[in-house]
Formats: structure tokens, sequence, C-alpha cells
């Protein structure tokens, strides 16, 4: 393409955590760049947004369904070719399928919907457009969870037998939602996050980052949830026994109440001959260990990692690479498989490891099991998609 990407907001306007992370991760590779928005469901504060961004003010909008229908409406070299979708979960599902019929390709937030039926809805509705889906699992992104899952790929590992992974967190220690702090506001909110409070929230992450670096699929969850803090009306901390579709067990941990936890993501993944720990705390790191030989540090920017772990490199070895950076990777991996189909090219398969749709029905299902297995007696449930 001899041109940038066309992108609208769609949430994510004055304060929004997210909005800012999603416009710093766009930016980076100089591939795209925000040409309109619906940055607030406050017409004030959309206006306010939008003009603090210095869009043209004839693409400020205070209507998401007005700005996708005018953005449809104008000339191909005009309009926007996709639309990132950084609102509370409840506001995810309609602007995603109307961009979809709109011909605009998507970016969103996870979990990527509501419930479970919608998220299938929107995968069907991917699946026969043709169009991408960027999910948002953005420790995903990170060159060395690429590399681990390079290396269990390759089969150095030998059969997977068994996943370790956890999301600590102590942010909602309190009830910081009767403060009127905006993320916890909505997060505890099962009007607006939707039937599980830190399982939706992060223990979506857990299992999608179990998941994509082990090339498992869950088959049976035997989960335990807990409101701890008084007054909150979702779960703020659990755990979850998973069953593999190998026979591999996996143990996944998700809390916000762990006082003094930042978001330290930890996986550990075991199979017969060795296995791998990442964490998030030191991202440049990927620690190998074996049965019968000393265990081995890959680093990010070493020379004998895989191509895929290379290719979302952005420093010489030994500088951090972080947060913005993995959020950067799904956007520019996304950007270019876009481009690619705009031109009718084939997207190389580096460009095409980002979550998408089938991505978020699991997650979505995961939600859905988590929260039935916590209630339920039974020691073993199967996992249902």
């Amino acid at each position: 393409m001899q041109r940038k990407l066309r992108m609208a907001m769609i949430g994510g306007g004055k304060d929004a955590f997210i909005g800012a992370v999603h416009r710093i991760a766009l930016q980076m590779d100089g591939l795209m760049e925000l040409v309109a928005g619906t940055l607030s469901s406050k017409p004030d504060v959309a206006l306010e947004s939008g003009k603090a961004l210095f869009l043209d003010e004839n693409r400020i909008y205070t209507d998401y369904k007005v700005m996708l229908e005018k953005e449809a409406a104008m000339p191909v070299h005009a309009r926007i070719d996709f639309v990132s979708i950084v609102t509370p979960n409840h506001v995810h599902f309609e602007p995603a399928m109307m961009a979809l019929d709109k011909g605009f390709h998507v970016v969103i937030e996870k979990p990527i919907t509501f419930t479970l039926d919608e998220a299938k809805a929107l995968h069907e509705k991917a699946k026969a457009t043709g169009l991408q889906v960027l999910l948002c699992h953005t420790y995903t992104g990170y060159p060395m969870v690429k590399q681990a899952k390079q290396l269990v790929k390759s089969g150095v590992f030998g059969t997977i037998r068994k996943v370790y992974v956890e999301y600590p967190q102590g942010w909602l220690s309190t009830l910081l939602e009767a403060t009127g702090q905006i993320q916890a506001s909505w997060r505890t909110d099962p009007r607006r996050s939707g039937k599980a409070g830190c399982m939706g929230d992060i223990g979506t992450h857990a299992f999608n980052m179990a998941e994509y670096i082990s090339g498992l699929k869950t088959t049976k969850i035997c989960a335990h949830l807990n409101t701890v803090v008084d007054g909150r009306l979702l779960d703020d901390d659990g755990a979850a026994f998973l069953q593999y579709d190998n026979g591999a067990t996996g143990v996944l941990m998700a809390s916000q109440i762990a006082a003094g936890e930042e978001n330290n993501v930890k996986i550990r993944v075991y199979g017969e001959k060795g296995g791998l720990e990442w964490k998030q705390e030191d991202a440049n790191t990927l620690l190998v260990k074996w049965l019968d030989q000393p265990a081995q540090i890959y680093r990010t920017g070493g020379g004998y990692n895989s191509s895929f772990a290379a290719h979302n490199t952005r420093t010489p070895a030994g500088h951090p690479e972080g947060y913005l950076e993995a959020f950067g990777n799904l956007y520019r991996n996304f950007a270019l498989t876009v481009a690619a189909q705009i031109d009718g090219a084939t997207p190389k398969a580096e460009w095409l490891d980002f979550p998408g749709t089938e991505e978020g029905v699991r997650g979505m299902a995961f939600v859905d099991n988590v929260v039935a297995s916590g209630k339920s007696e039974v020691k073993w449930m199967d996992f249902v998609v």
C-alpha cells in the first residue's frame, strides 16, 4: 500500500485509560492514522476529546451509528479502513457487527463481547465478510511469548503434560468502585462487565495465554470463584483446574485482591523433556528448563530466536520491551494483514499471528464455564463452547 490505513475509534476519549494505549500502539510503526471517532457516549466529552486529538471537526461524532453510516458513504479514497472499539464490554457487539456490515475491519478489546452467543455471532459475521478482526489479548504480542509458542510447537519438549498460569493484581483489594473510580465502577458492574468480574477481566488473559503457548484446547474445568471484598457484585478472585485435549492438566489463578501485586502475568509449561517459564515483570527473558541438561535463558533480540519472535522485536538486545510494544505488535500485524488483503496479496505467517474471533469465542466460553463450574458441586464439568 502507498498510504496509511485510516482508523476510527469508538470509546477511549478523555480520561479513558485503554484508548490512549491503543493510540500509542497504532502510531508506533507509521502504518495507521486516527482520522475519525465517537470517543465517548457523552456528546460533550466526545467533542472535547476529538478536538484534543486534532481530528477534523467533520469527523468527530457523538453517535457511533451515525459515524459508521457517514464513513461508509464516503469515497473509497477517504473513508476509514477499520474501527477500534475500546468501550466497556456491553458496548462491543453492536458496533463491531455494524462495522463489519459496512465493510470495515475491526479491532476490539477483550473480552470480545458481553455473552458467548454474541461472540459466536460475531465470529460467523467475520467469516462471512472475510474481514479481519483483532482481539486485544496484549500479552501474546511479546517477543518471548511468541518464542515460547514456537518452542512448544517445534516439539522439543515432547508431549505437553502440565500448564500453570497466573495473573495476580491487587488494585481491587478495597471497594474502590464505591469511590466513583471509573475503571473499577464498570469492571465490577454486571450490567456493563458481564457475568464475571476478575475472571472476565484478567482470567480471560491467563486462559488465552495458556492455550496460545501450549497449543492445547481446554476440554474440562473445575473452578472456584470468590467475592472477597464486602459489597462487591462480581468475583474478584478465583482459580480453576483445567484439562486439555491431549490429557494434560493445568492450573489457572486470577486475583484482583492480591494486595501489593501489579500485573505480573506468569506462565509455566512442562512437557516430557523439559519446560519453560515466562513472566511479564521480566518480559525480555524466557527461561527454558531441561530434564537432562542445564537450564537455558532466551533473551529478546537474540539471533537464535524464531522468525516470529524476531518479527515482533523492536530494539537491540538488552533494551526493555514491554506492554506498549506488545500492543504495538498486535496493531502492526493486524495492519500488515489488512494492507495485504486490500492489495490482494498473501500475508506472511508472522503477520497473521494475532488473536481474533476464534480466540474471542473461546474466551467467552471460558467466562461461561468458569462461572458455571464455580456455582456447581460437580468436581469436573465439560468445557462447553
